[in-house]
């Protein structure tokens, strides 16, 4: 559609200016130049994969060792959606990984498995606060094992002690965000909402009937509301270096005060377009869940895994 034109004459020389269908063309003299409409940009997508392999081989080998192979891998994908007083940001993170030594009753033992899933809506009431509402569900992808060796016992035996929504987290809740972009891509935002609802789901018979991770013996979902606060930092720290950080927090209106934490940080080193040096940190406190420890007791106590990988990571 011909919206307008527009002529301009200096030393012999005429430019024509056509707009059409928001396009701009422009011709001067014998040529033509086309300028296209800028469009706005709702969308941005994203994500990383990552993978770091060590294997050591040994034979005859007279300082003593074991040979072994250890994998570990994670893809993180992300869309954020930004149009008028409109957000929406969505990001899933799936890591895994495995070591494998011999001379082991089991060999093949997991090292890593976590399953992310994070999305957020909302209005903005002020340039940096909106009205939100956000889904954070949390599992893992396969069995996790409690290795042990029984008294007078020379083999080694395990018991299962997680599965897939073996516990699985699902928490909706509603509040107060703030959100703030520092740079093109650096990012802080916080969440603090007095209305949450959190489900732990145990799907697995024998962890179910154990009345693992706090649901009623026999039950498969344990349903709570309390208050929680999330925030997650994505910040350039410096050239080639990126710090991304998820923090997660819930306390229980009946048991206010005792709080489940929830902390994922991932710190990496970029030497060149496809090799990066990363170091993983997650914490997690949760009350319900009682650890097994070496003397036979059970009790609550601080999870905590940390993992240094060098290997290939690509953004895309």
């Amino acid at each position: 559609m011909l919206l307008g034109t527009q002529a301009v004459w200096g030393q012999d020389i005429k430019a024509d200016t056509v707009f059409i269908d928001g396009d701009t063309l422009i011709v001067l003299g014998d040529s033509l130049i086309i300028t296209p409409e800028e469009k706005p940009i709702y969308w941005q997508q994203g994500g990383n994969f990552n993978l770091s392999i060590q294997q050591v081989s040994l034979t005859n080998w007279a300082a003593g060792g074991q040979s072994s192979l250890a994998l570990n891998t994670g893809l993180t994908l992300f869309a954020n959606y930004e149009k008028d007083n409109r957000i929406w940001d969505t990001k899933l993170t799936i890591n895994y990984g495995f070591m494998r030594q011999s001379d082991r009753a089991f060999a093949t033992r997991k090292t890593n498995d976590n399953f992310i899933f994070i999305s957020k809506y909302g209005r903005e009431l002020t340039p940096k606060l909106y009205l939100s509402t956000q889904i954070d569900a949390r599992t893992q992808l396969l069995k996790g094992y409690r290795y042990f060796r029984p008294a007078g016992s020379e083999r080694e035996q395990r018991n299962v002690i997680s599965d897939l929504l073996s516990p699985g987290y699902i928490q909706s809740s509603t509040g107060l965000n703030y959100q703030k972009t520092f740079r093109e891509k650096d990012r802080f935002s916080a969440i603090i909402s007095p209305f949450t609802g959190r489900f732990t789901v145990v799907l697995d018979d024998s962890l179910s009937r154990a009345g693992a991770f706090g649901v009623i013996p026999g039950e498969r979902v344990r349903a709570e509301a309390g208050i929680s606060f999330s925030s997650s930092a994505n910040l350039t720290l410096m050239e080639n270096i990126n710090w991304k950080a998820d923090l997660n927090l819930f306390s229980n209106y009946e048991t206010l005060g005792n709080t489940v934490v929830n902390f994922n940080s991932i710190l990496s080193m970029r030497v060149n377009r496809y090799i990066t040096t990363r170091i993983e940190t997650v914490l997690i406190y949760d009350e319900n869940v009682f650890i097994e420890m070496e003397d036979g007791t059970s009790s609550r106590a601080i999870q905590l895994q940390n993992l240094i990988n060098f290997g290939i990571g690509i953004d895309f």
